[in-house]
């Protein structure tokens, strides 16, 4: 009934919407207790996990069907306001994309501080804010994926992180829903993090799905609720970081594997990017990693001439 109208074409976008946006982020509320504020913490959360415009608008306007069929049947009163603004939000999420390596924190002390800073600016110092936040930057995902992590999506003996959001978008039981790519992907987990992951795992070890990062009462951390529950912009502002979002962290990530020296593609998979063009972007060489190149094809050219006795005099 709610997609009746619509043309055929339409009902896979919109049905894709349904199962993989609203019913995750939203399907465990009563239709009546949803409000526009929560559509608009869901919308600026789609923009965060890398959503593109067409996919958002017909998010919206499946969500849109849902409410208003509700008014029809009684349910609600009225429907909720659609999001104003986020139009704006997906302009600049995709301007920064344009130069990530601009985005990213300098380096581990510059992490950890950032991390503390949020945890004592939140009620009751919650830990989990800062380990979110840590995990995000040193394995390059999104917050939702962080909060999608499960016990067994970590593998203790090789030290490999499975990343893939796991939801429950329906009564039917829990599925994998696949971060962007359409692709599981397999990440890294480098050694300062590894404490953090150990002990979290102690605590949920009988249960191989158990989220290991959620809320303080259990819930799932969105960008929208990391931010308000640390007072984001405030801290953000005093640590001098005026251009940093939630999202941004995963540019931090990206960034120092890239100038750790990790083969192009290799980030590529860790990142989970289509196209190589996104992943040369985070590729910045400096003076010194153009002198090494210089002088390591120097070596190629003089070593093949030696074993061929042609060494030019100029050489």
């Amino acid at each position: 009934m709610i997609l009746s109208g619509l043309e055929s074409t339409t009902h896979a976008p919109y049905l894709a919407g349904l199962h993989l946006r609203i019913l995750p982020d939203l399907g465990h509320l009563p239709i009546d207790l949803i409000t526009a504020g929560l559509v608009q913490n869901a919308t600026y959360a789609w923009i965060a996990e890398g959503c593109q415009r067409s996919t958002i608008k017909s998010t919206l306007a499946m969500l849109h069907r849902i409410l208003h069929q509700a008014v029809t049947d009684g349910l609600i009163t009225h429907a909720p306001a659609h999001p104003t603004g986020w139009q704006h939000e997906l302009q600049q999420a995709e301007d920064e994309l344009l130069e990530p390596r601009s985005l990213a924190l300098r380096d581990w002390d510059a992490l950890t501080e950032l991390a503390d800073t949020l945890v004592a600016a939140s009620r009751g110092h919650y830990r989990g804010w800062g380990d979110v936040i840590v995990h995000s930057a040193c394995t390059a995902t999104r917050i939702g994926e962080v909060s999608g992590v499960r016990a067994m999506d970590i593998d203790t003996q090789q030290w490999i992180l499975t990343c893939r959001r796991q939801t429950t978008p329906a009564p039917g039981g829990l599925v994998d829903k696949h971060p962007k790519g359409g692709h599981a992907r397999r990440i890294p987990i480098i050694e300062p993090l590894r404490p953090q992951i150990l002990r979290r795992l102690n605590t949920v070890r009988s249960d191989p799905r158990a989220r290991l990062y959620t809320g303080p009462r259990g819930g799932r951390i969105t960008t929208a609720v990391l931010r308000d529950a640390t007072h984001w912009d405030d801290v953000i502002h005093a640590l001098g970081y005026e251009r940093l979002c939630r999202h941004d962290l995963r540019h931090t990530g990206l960034t120092w594997m890239a100038d750790a020296g990790i083969p192009p593609h290799t980030l590529q998979e860790i990142a989970g990017h289509r196209s190589y063009d996104t992943t040369r972007r985070y590729l910045h060489p400096d003076l010194r990693a153009l002198t090494e190149a210089g002088e390591t094809l120097t070596r190629h050219l003089y070593d093949q001439l030696r074993r061929t006795g042609r060494i030019p005099q100029r050489w």
